[in-house]
């Protein structure tokens, strides 16, 4: 099962690179530029945790990010240390146009799975959080 997640993510990375192809992202930055979008602010540690990613890799990015005009940094209200991430007006652009490629990949995978796409999603959804759970209990 572990194996066909991976080549499912695969598959899905190379599909979603294609479709988008052209926009100006690619399938990681087309997620994170998502999840922006729909939190409005984030922060670092919230980004690392949603990418299951480590610190040091969503600070790459962001700078990435921020060096593209995309995304700035905004301090943080609680914690004077920190900063939460935003999308610029031109990140929101390219998200939007990002967006309608994506659309249209969406559209087929769901054309084409064999049971409702709800199923599907909360078939993902549980898988996901069996990962974390075994993972979470796998600390050596």
């Amino acid at each position: 099962m572990l194996f066909d997640t991976w080549l499912t993510s695969r598959a899905a990375i190379a599909l979603l690179d294609g479709a988008l192809a052209g926009s100006g992202l690619d399938a990681e930055d087309f997620a994170v530029y998502s999840v922006l979008r729909q939190s409005g602010e984030i922060s670092p540690g919230d980004l690392a945790r949603w990418m299951s990613a480590p610190a040091t890799t969503v600070s790459s990015h962001v700078k990435r990010l921020v060096a593209r005009g995309h995304v700035r940094q905004v301090p943080h209200p609680d914690d004077r240390r920190s900063y939460r991430i935003t999308l610029t007006d031109a990140g929101r652009e390219v998200h939007d146009t990002a967006g309608r490629h994506f659309r249209s990949a969406l559209t087929a995978v769901e054309q084409a799975l064999p049971r409702p796409a709800g199923e599907v999603q909360q078939a993902l959804r549980d898988l996901h959080t069996a990962i974390g759970a075994a993972g979470a209990g796998d600390k050596r």
